[in-house]
């Protein structure tokens, strides 16, 4: 027996515009669309179940393509600071975790942001030490690519002075060659190997507090890589085999990081009806906040510094005929436009197969040679439109303006053909794919409340931006046939707004609410 969707606007995405008024779901795929009057005489023998939107804007189910889920967990459970706006108010939520734990407990922050504070100071491990002498302290910067810790943490982890920077890692210093506390890139790894890792019971804890609150944001599925850092591979797959088993229904799909890539194939994996696993993940560069993305130019903010290679090019070589050698696609962090080139060149010198493609993920600073160069190559850019609410102004300065016109040039690809999906990359950014719609529409920055627009030309329209949270996302998974549109032969996953997000003014998008979540045409949320 099926269910009939009606009563409001149901927009398809198979066009823009294009709309319906009732779908037809029978065994969690549409069976058909079209007029009410049509499907409810066409299977009035097999309707068991009417849903009346009440006048709800309903499409297709909002996917992230670029997330960490069981990350995004841990922000939401630990202290974050991804709203702080004053170092002294990090250190004093710091001191009142201090109050609430037993001594020597680690002590794990997430999200601190030194663009968004009044001092923009990066702490040092001195002024750490004042509020936790005792308590080793990390503290996560919003990009993850870098860290600070106490004194405490440092001397657990052997970082001295005599400590040489790892490769593709730094470990900032002061004029007298100590360690400040502050590490970049593969310098954390230091300290990540000596942090407490998640129990079993703390790593599906935080999956599910973060499947949750993806499903109160609308989303249906995401794309998670997580499988590298939590302990062990097995540990990790549990979890979500666990979670995705016991009644969480989201469409999951993992990428496999290269690190854990020949275990995993040694094994059977299963991840249930809604998981299934995707290309091996590579770190080309580093990020923008910290200076380690790798340009082809010095930053112009920092000119003793042109950023961070994680991996020679010889070494990303061997790592992506690595991945051929699995049959596998890659998915590569690239933030820089001299870590885009390198990739595009080892992409072209060895493709994946025929019918694959490989994703390459931000590709925020770019340049007309290398878009020219990707549109030729089996790729898809899997994009954050919240970066330049995020990002903006500051990499401006950081970059500069005569290198900007191809950055976070959205529009551009588009236009050039080039297939892109839509993420967030939570925790790093917030989970909302308004926000990241939202972003995409206005190019407004969260630091500037003139509400001028950045680089206007490369505003999208809200269409356009839908598309990359839902065709997008199919596409990068090859699931194009079977998602992203509301269509017949497509699965039931919905996203339900109290407003028609195509019709608002934009600078009303954010006063959108999601009414319903809907996966396998089981309500997963309603507010």
């Amino acid at each position: 027996m099926g269910t009939l969707w009606s009563g409001g606007k149901i927009y398809t995405l198979e066009k823009e515009g294009s709309q319906v008024e009732a779908v037809y779901v029978k065994n969690g795929y549409i069976i058909a669309t079209g007029s009410y009057k049509y499907l409810v005489e066409a299977y009035k023998e097999d309707i068991e179940e009417l849903h009346d939107l009440k006048g709800k804007t309903m499409i297709p189910g909002l996917v992230d393509s670029h997330l960490h889920l069981i990350g995004h967990g841990e922000k939401l459970t630990r202290l974050d600071f991804s709203k702080t706006t004053s170092s002294k108010e990090i250190l004093e939520s710091i001191k009142d975790r201090v109050k609430d734990i037993t001594p020597g407990s680690w002590i794990i922050g997430e999200g601190w942001n030194e663009n968004q504070l009044e001092d923009q100071k990066i702490l040092h491990k001195a002024e750490l030490d004042e509020v936790a002498r005792d308590h080793p302290l990390l503290l996560k910067r919003i990009c993850r690519h870098a860290s600070i810790a106490n004194s405490k943490a440092l001397e657990l982890a052997n970082i001295t002075g005599d400590t040489p920077d790892p490769a593709g890692g730094v470990i900032v210093r002061d004029e007298q060659n100590e360690p400040t506390g502050y590490l970049l890139d593969q310098a954390q790894e230091l300290l990540f190997e000596i942090a407490p890792s998640l129990t079993q019971q703390e790593l599906e804890y935080v999956l599910e507090t973060s499947i949750k609150d993806c499903y109160q944001k609308g989303l249906v599925g995401a794309h998670s890589e997580d499988l590298a850092y939590y302990g062990s591979l097995d540990n990790t797959l549990t979890a979500f085999h666990r979670v995705l088993t016991k009644g969480f229904k989201f469409r999951t799909h993992l990428l496999v990081h290269h690190l854990v890539v020949d275990e995993f194939h040694k094994k059977q994996r299963s991840l249930g009806n809604y998981g299934e696993f995707g290309a091996m993940k590579i770190f080309a560069d580093g990020a923008l906040g910290g200076r380690t993305a790798l340009l082809s130019f010095p930053y112009k903010d920092d000119p003793t510094t042109s950023g961070v290679a994680i991996h020679s090019k010889a070494e990303l070589v061997d790592l992506i005929v690595k991945a051929r050698s699995y049959k596998m696609e890659v998915a590569v962090h690239v933030i820089g436009d001299l870590a885009f080139e390198w990739i595009l060149d080892v992409i072209e010198e060895y493709p994946p197969l025929k019918g694959q493609h490989d994703r390459l993920i931000h590709a925020q600073i770019l340049r007309n040679d290398l878009i020219k160069k990707a549109k030729q190559l089996p790729i898809i850019l899997d994009i954050q439109p919240r970066f330049v609410a995020s990002d903006f102004p500051w990499v401006t300065e950081r970059i500069g303006e005569e290198y900007m016109e191809t950055c976070y040039a959205w529009k551009t690809l588009l236009q050039e053909g080039i297939q892109c999906a839509g993420g967030s990359d939570a925790p790093i950014e917030p989970v909302d794919p308004l926000l990241g719609i939202y972003a995409a529409v206005t190019r407004t920055s969260i630091y500037d409340d003139s509400g001028k627009s950045y680089y206007p030309e490369q505003k999208l329209s809200v269409y356009e931006a839908v598309e990359l949270f839902t065709k997008g996302s199919a596409y990068a998974t090859h699931h194009s046939h079977n998602r992203g549109m509301i269509k017949q032969g497509y699965t039931a996953d919905f996203t339900v707004f109290d407003q028609d997000i195509f019709e608002l003014p934009h600078e009303e998008l954010l006063n959108a609410t999601v009414e319903l979540t809907i996966v396998d045409n089981e309500i997963m949320y309603k507010r």
